[in-house]
């Protein structure tokens, strides 16, 4: 990997010492890719850790502590603006030589995007998601951005939402779209059985998986409704994925007449295996970047059936690597699941062109060289 991972030339960027700014370190699609790049970064001879604004035990903890350097938590005060976070996190990145600080999502801009200025250390920034904000933590964000040396979009609907609104300056905008690590599919071949086994689910049912974090932009509401009358002991749906709504999800299962066809099974690290054992992906969100969840079912060999929303319809082509449904629409959203629970052969050649897609474009490798890239550039500017 030391010499496959190049940054732009023809030899290997000198060792580097990197830190990956996130809010947490729990499971989700911007953690998952952290951990992919921090891998790669590792496998190039780079020095790379992982600051989290929480703890730094979430459910990805483990994970990341076998891969990085250094994984440490300097948390960001529980209520209201922390005025003296960026002082905390600028002497932490100076007291650890940082040479690169990139930061994922909001909080890690707002805070670690100002301290890594001060630090003097360029500054990378990823927006992975395109979620509603309020004005002032708009104003903050745009703020934050000033510090920033180039500001990343996952996905080019990611960076119009980006320019509209202005969050930091056109000519910082780059784009470097989401990889995840094709070489965990597909799941050993008992992965299926396995997976239904402890979930209790018949071998010969029919299967429909969604993952991600339980938060209301991804919508878990709209699908419940939308899988409701089509659940059955030949009919079920795996969530996994934890979060905020934990509780909310587990109550509006509760009231379905076919609940126990629903299997809730929290934060997991055994995506492989668990979309081995489906027949279809699901997203139902009202909101997205580029979900890695999406990428990982794809390369399972999965059809994906999902709202057009975010980066999704220059991802999916509807009918040829997937399906799409107007956000919100139930009604869209219970006649592309029952194409899954009734075994439509045209989904099978949906999924395969998915995985084509997935193979051709959508590896983490291609996602690190073109991080190395941007940050090669910033430290010859810098």
């Amino acid at each position: 990997m030391q010499q496959a991972i190049r940054a732009g030339g023809d030899a290997p960027m000198t060792p580097l010492a990197i830190c990956h700014v996130l809010s947490s370190v729990e499971i989700g699609g911007a953690e998952r890719v952290v951990l992919d790049l921090v891998r790669l970064q590792r496998a190039a001879g780079h020095r790379v850790a992982v600051v989290s604004l929480s703890r730094a035990d979430g459910a990805l903890g483990g994970e990341l502590r076998r891969v990085v350097d250094t994984l440490d938590s300097v948390p960001k005060r529980p209520k209201g603006l922390d005025f003296g976070l960026p002082l905390r996190l600028a002497r932490w990145f100076r007291g650890h030589g940082t040479q690169v600080v990139h930061t994922h999502n909001e909080l890690p801009l707002i805070y670690g995007a100002p301290a890594g200025r001060v630090a003097g250390a360029v500054v990378v920034h990823s927006k992975h998601g395109i979620v509603p904000v309020t004005r002032g933590a708009h104003w903050l964000r745009r703020a934050a951005a000033v510090a920033t040396d180039v500001f990343v979009a996952v996905s080019d609907a990611t960076a119009d939402t980006a320019r509209a609104n202005r969050e930091c300056a056109r000519d910082k905008l780059r784009v470097v779209i989401n990889g995840t690590d094709l070489s965990r599919f597909p799941a050993p071949g008992d992965a299926r059985a396995t997976i239904r086994r402890e979930l209790g689910i018949p071998p010969g049912a029919r299967v429909v998986i969604t993952i991600g974090r339980l938060v209301k932009e991804k919508n878990h509401a709209l699908l419940l409704r939308a899988v409701a009358s089509l659940l059955s002991a030949d009919s079920h749906l795996i969530v996994v994925g934890d979060g905020p709504l934990r509780d909310d999800v587990k109550a509006r299962v509760r009231q379905l007449e076919n609940g126990h066809c629903v299997h809730l099974t929290g934060a997991r690290h055994d995506v492989p295996a668990l979309l081995a054992s489906a027949d279809g992906f699901v997203l139902s969100s009202d909101s997205e970047g580029l979900p890695i969840g999406l990428l990982e079912a794809w390369a399972a060999g999965l059809p994906v059936l999902s709202t057009a929303v975010g980066g999704i319809p220059s991802l999916v082509r509807s009918g040829e690597t997937g399906l799409l449904v107007p956000p919100g629409d139930e009604a869209a959203l219970t006649h592309a699941l029952r194409r899954v629970f009734e075994g439509d052969q045209a989904l099978g050649r949906i999924a395969e062109r998915g995985r084509a897609k997935a193979l051709e474009t959508y590896s983490a490798e291609q996602m690190a060289r073109a991080y190395f890239a941007l940050y090669e550039e910033c430290l010859r500017r810098g």
